[in-house]
C-alpha cells in the first residue's frame, strides 16, 4: 500500500502548500485561486453540456493533437526508415533536415493561418510539423542502430524487403520507436494547447485564456491542472501500448524464426 501511495506524497504536499499560501498570504489576490476552488470549478465544467463543457473542449484538443500526431508520425516514420536504412539518402538529406528542423513550430502559426484560416486544419498542420521531426530523427537513429547480424540472418532466410522490415527491423526498433512516440505525444499536446492559446479559438488552451481574461483564476487553474492530468493519462496509455506491442511482436518474431527454421 505504501509503495502505491508514495508517488502521490510530493504532489499532495505541493497542493497543500499552495492551498495554505493562497489562503494566508495571497488571500486578497484576484490572480490566484486555491486548489480546492480549482477542483470546484473543474466539477462545474464536468457537468456543462454547452460548447464550454469539459468533454467537448478536451475532445477538440485531443482529436486535433491525435490527428496531427498521426500525420507527423507516419511521415516521420516512413522517411526515417528510408534515411536510416539508406546511407546515401541520409547524406543527401542531411542539409535539408538540419535547416528545417530547428524552425519552431509556433513560428508557423501566421503561415498556417493565412493558408487554412482558424480551425482544426490550421492547428493540425502545426502539430504535424512539430511531431514530424522527433519521429524522423529518432526513427532514423533507430534504423541505423539495428544489429547488422539480424539483417544478415534475414538475408540468409531469404526474406523479402517487406518481411525483413516487418519481422526483423521493426521488432528491433520497437523500444526506440516508442521513445519517439512518447516524445511525439507530449509535443503534440503541448503544441496543440499553445496554438489554441495563441491563435485558435477552440480547445483547452483557448478555454484557459478565456478564464484568464474573465478574471476567473479558479477556472483557469482547473484547466491547467486538467491538462496535466490528461498528459499523464496519455503517457500511461502509451507505456501500456509499448508493453503490449513489444510482447506481441516478440512472439511474432519467435514464431517466424521457428517456421523459417
Amino acid at each position: 500500500m505504501w509503495t502505491r501511495l508514495r508517488p502521490w506524497v510530493f504532489p499532495l504536499l505541493l497542493l497543500a502548500a499552495l492551498e495554505l499560501y493562497v489562503r494566508s498570504v495571497a488571500g486578497s489576490s484576484d490572480a490566484l485561486a486555491t486548489p480546492t476552488q480549482a477542483l470546484k470549478a473543474w466539477w462545474q465544467l464536468l457537468w456543462l453540456t454547452s460548447d464550454e463543457g469539459l468533454w467537448r473542449v478536451t475532445g477538440f484538443t485531443l482529436g486535433t493533437a491525435a490527428l496531427g500526431l498521426l500525420l507527423g508520425a507516419f511521415l516521420g516514420l516512413l522517411l526515417g526508415l528510408i534515411l536510416g536504412l539508406s546511407r546515401r539518402a541520409g547524406h543527401m538529406s542531411f542539409l535539408t533536415v538540419e535547416v528545417l528542423r530547428p524552425i519552431p513550430s509556433v513560428a508557423l502559426i501566421p503561415l498556417a493561418m493565412l493558408v487554412f484560416g482558424f480551425g482544426i486544419r490550421m492547428e493540425l498542420s502545426v502539430v504535424a510539423f512539430a511531431t514530424f521531426w522527433p519521429m524522423l530523427i529518432l526513427t532514423q537513429a533507430a534504423a541505423r542502430q539495428v544489429e547488422p547480424r539480424l539483417l544478415e540472418v534475414s538475408a540468409a532466410l531469404g526474406l523479402s524487403a517487406w518481411q525483413r522490415t516487418k519481422w526483423i527491423v521493426f521488432p528491433a526498433m520497437i523500444p526506440r520507436l516508442f521513445v519517439a512516440l512518447r516524445l511525439g505525444v507530449a509535443v503534440a499536446l503541448v503544441v496543440a494547447v499553445t496554438v489554441e492559446i495563441a491563435a485558435n479559438p477552440h480547445g483547452m488552451g483557448y478555454a484557459m485564456m478565456i478564464a484568464q481574461q474573465s478574471m476567473e483564476p479558479d477556472r483557469m487553474l482547473a484547466w491547467l491542472f486538467w491538462i496535466g492530468v490528461v498528459g499523464m493519462l496519455i503517457n500511461v496509455l502509451t507505456l501500456r501500448a509499448q508493453h503490449w506491442v513489444h510482447v506481441r511482436m516478440g512472439g511474432t518474431v519467435l514464431q517466424t524464426s521457428q517456421a523459417s527454421t
